[in-house]
C-alpha cells in the first residue's frame, strides 16, 4: 500500500486548499488545444473526456470522472501546457479546485513524492485496463464493469456518449440494457 496515506494526505490538501467550483452541464472543465491549468476532486457530478478526430469531424468519448475521483489533464495541468483533451461537465457538479501549478509544487515536496508515484501508478493502471479490456472482454461485459463503477450511469449518461467510449453503436448498448433488464 505504498502511498496510500500520501494519497489521502492530497485529497484532504485538495478539498481543504482547492477552490469550490460549480459547472452546470456542458461547461468545460478544459478545451483540447487551450491551456491546461486546473486538476480537482469532485464531490458531486461527472466529467467526460472527449477528443476530436479532425478526419472524421467526429467527437470521441474516450473517458469518464465520476463523483470521488479526479478530473483534469493530468500531467499537462502540472507545468500548463496545451490539453490534449476536451473535458466537459455531463451534469451540474461540484469540484474542488487546484491551480496545476500549486499541485506540482505539493507533488514535488519532500513529503509527497509517493502521491505523485501512486498517481502515475493509478492513471497508468487505469488506462492500461481499459486498453486491454476492449480485447479481452465483451460490450456486454464492459458495460457491466461500467455500471459497478457507477450505478447511476443508465440514468445521467445518454446512449450515445456510452456508446462512444465503448466503441459501439447506440443500438447494441439499447439492446444490451434491455437483455440486461428483461434477462432476454
Amino acid at each position: 500500500m505504498i502511498g496510500f496515506n500520501s494519497y489521502i494526505n492530497g485529497l484532504d490538501y485538495c478539498v481543504n486548499h482547492g477552490r469550490s467550483t460549480q459547472y452546470a452541464k456542458g461547461n468545460y472543465f478544459v478545451k483540447e488545444g487551450e491551456e491546461s491549468r486546473y486538476i480537482a476532486y469532485i464531490e458531486c457530478g461527472y466529467f467526460n473526456y472527449k477528443v476530436h478526430n479532425s478526419s472524421e469531424g467526429k467527437d470521441y468519448l474516450t473517458g469518464f470522472a465520476f463523483e470521488g475521483e479526479f478530473v483534469g489533464d493530468y500531467p499537462n495541468c502540472l507545468s500548463g501546457k496545451t490539453s490534449e483533451v476536451t473535458i466537459v461537465a455531463g451534469t451540474s457538479c461540484k469540484v474542488y479546485q487546484l491551480a496545476g501549478e500549486e499541485l506540482c509544487n505539493l507533488l514535488d515536496s519532500d513529503g509527497m513524492r509517493d502521491l505523485k508515484l501512486a498517481i502515475s501508478d493509478h492513471l497508468f493502471s487505469q488506462v492500461y485496463t481499459q486498453y486491454l479490456d476492449t480485447y479481452r472482454m465483451t460490450t456486454r461485459e464492459r458495460y457491466k464493469r461500467l455500471l459497478l463503477r457507477c450505478p447511476e450511469i443508465v440514468q445521467s449518461i445518454n446512449l450515445k456518449d456510452i456508446a462512444s467510449y465503448l466503441k459501439v453503436t447506440p443500438t447494441t448498448i439499447s439492446n444490451i440494457r434491455r437483455e440486461i433488464t428483461f434477462g432476454l
